[in-house]
């Protein structure tokens, strides 16, 4: 046991924080046709969790495509920088892998939020 959150935790607390963050936008994905699925991650590290450390994440849309999207993820512990990533996300009809552009009001809502 090396002491500090094991790598590939970041990105369930990414896939969560993008929850919360949609959340915190009013967007409310299960009552629409739309939703997003993942397609590529990249995380970086700049420093390391401990087990017992609260991980602050800033998040935010830093690209918007026809039908993906990317958003960014800032992970500090108490201001110290620990992790960046991106993870791209691909807009679909619910339920389905068929593409589909995210709704203007979800769009909008995202882009006036987030890091």
């Amino acid at each position: 046991m090396q002491g500090v959150v094991f790598n590939a935790h970041y990105l369930a607390y990414c896939d969560d924080a993008v929850e919360h963050w949609m959340r915190h936008c009013g967007v409310r994905t299960a009552e629409t046709d739309w939703d997003f699925m993942l397609r590529r991650a990249t995380v970086e590290w700049s420093g390391s969790a401990g087990l017992d450390d609260v991980i602050d994440i800033a998040v935010g849309v830093d690209r918007w495509g026809t039908t993906s999207f990317d958003v960014g993820f800032r992970g500090q512990v108490g201001g110290r920088p620990v992790f960046d990533a991106v993870v791209t996300y691909v807009g679909v009809v619910r339920g389905t892998t068929r593409t589909m552009a995210p709704p203007a009001d979800i769009r909008a809502a995202l882009d006036g939020e987030g890091r």
